[in-house]
């Protein structure tokens, strides 16, 4: 592909964004292979260079643009060489109308900047949400140890016992250590959460929300693969992936419980007032993985919000009626808005009798109402609410 055919491509793959933004739609990475699996004819670095141009582009525009073309002809505004490609060769663009105006920039649409701003979120945060987000594993202490550990690149020690850091980019899944569970895809913000828990072999533990069971990994190894681990959710489909997942890690602890949503309960019954720790990783808007998923920035309104804040409400409660006392939550959400992290947690603790915050030092993040926030910015690790309720004996 000429590199102006390649703006095209991109071009025509952001139409497609933006429809499935506006209704519900494909994500933007399935988008791009679907159009890699009908092009066979565009190379490794073909795919590389369009999938690049298509995300730099929903990364320069702030709210939702009305074609591809204009949030094509945002990112050829910010760089000379794009605009240049605009020339009406063969495959490529057209060249650009003295009239045509570029879609709008900024991190976000202008009612989320506001939101992420009236949150403490500034804009040296925001901006920071633009990033590439670098890709973290955890060593799985279950069949190997961080210090002891030979891989094809050698990562970055961080923080987390067991956590290091590669480029972007890295083959992790074709490795050996991969393939044998030595090794998981997990950011380092997802590492704090888990450590958070402080869950110990022995102890009865209920994963509330495991979609695929990244977490619910993390917490098997921290219990040394001891004890009772509950992973449920309401998604067959995810929680169906977790099988394959725990069987190469070794976590043969690990029982799935599929939930029917508004009748939890019937499911859990028999944890109630038995759990030491239910580890609540709710679903939110994931405006704290914008690294990754730079058009969820488009998917949300206000009203999606609102519904967040019900379900991670209603997963609070639902969490208090599994605790024993001495017991303790854990509340995540991979969000930077208060309505889905601080807020929440406050009105829980209003509105549950006995429950008290119980923040704990992470060494990482900032205090943020009754939790810690982790910050890109701060703490080089997707956006996280993190924070822990304790039940007094």
């Amino acid at each position: 592909m000429t590199p102006a055919a390649r703006v095209q491509a991109a071009i025509e793959i952001l139409d497609n964004v933006i429809d499935g933004a506006r209704g519900n739609g494909a994500p933007a990475d399935r988008i791009i292979a679907n159009w890699a699996k009908s092009n066979r004819y565009a190379g490794s670095k073909d795919r590389r260079a369009v999938r690049e141009l298509v995300y730099s582009a929903i990364r320069a525009c702030g709210p939702i643009p009305k074609t591809g073309r204009v949030a094509m002809l945002r990112l050829a505004e910010m760089d000379e060489t794009i605009a240049a490609l605009f020339d009406g060769s063969q495959y490529g663009p057209h060249a650009i109308g003295r009239n045509e105006k570029p879609a709008q920039g900024g991190v976000a649409p202008d009612w989320l900047v506001e939101r992420l701003a009236a949150s403490g979120v500034d804009a040296a945060a925001q901006e920071a949400l633009l990033g590439r987000a670098p890709l973290d594993v955890r060593v799985n202490a279950l069949k190997a140890d961080r210090g002891g550990l030979e891989l094809p690149v050698a990562g970055e020690h961080l923080a987390p016992p067991q956590a290091l850091r590669f480029e972007q980019g890295t083959q992790v899944e074709q490795w050996p250590e991969y393939r044998e569970g030595k090794v998981e895809v997990q950011d380092l913000g997802s590492q704090y959460a888990c450590l958070a828990a402080e869950v110990k072999p022995g102890e009865t533990v209920i994963d509330l929300c495991a979609g695929a069971g990244g977490k619910t990994l993390a917490l098997a190894a921290a219990m040394e693969n001891r004890g009772t681990l509950v992973a449920s959710d309401t998604d067959r489909s995810r929680l169906s992936r977790l099988a394959p997942r725990a069987e190469r890690a070794g976590a043969g602890m690990i029982e799935t419980v599929l939930l029917d949503a508004g009748r939890e309960m019937d499911a859990l019954g028999q944890y109630r007032r038995a759990a030491d720790c239910v580890f609540v990783d709710a679903p939110c808007s994931g405006i704290g993985t914008l690294r990754r998923k730079p058009e969820a920035k488009w998917r949300l309104d206000s009203r999606s919000l609102d519904r967040y804040a019900g379900i991670q409400d209603k997963l609070l409660d639902i969490a208090a009626e599994l605790v024993r006392p001495g017991g303790r939550i854990i509340f995540v959400t991979c969000s930077l808005l208060d309505e889905e992290g601080a807020n929440r947690f406050e009105a829980f603790l209003e509105r549950a009798p006995g429950w008290q915050a119980d923040t704990r030092k992470l060494g990482a993040g900032k205090p943020r109402g009754k939790g810690l926030r982790l910050t890109p910015s701060h703490d080089g690790t997707d956006g996280f609410f993190i924070a822990r309720a304790a039940l007094p004996c």
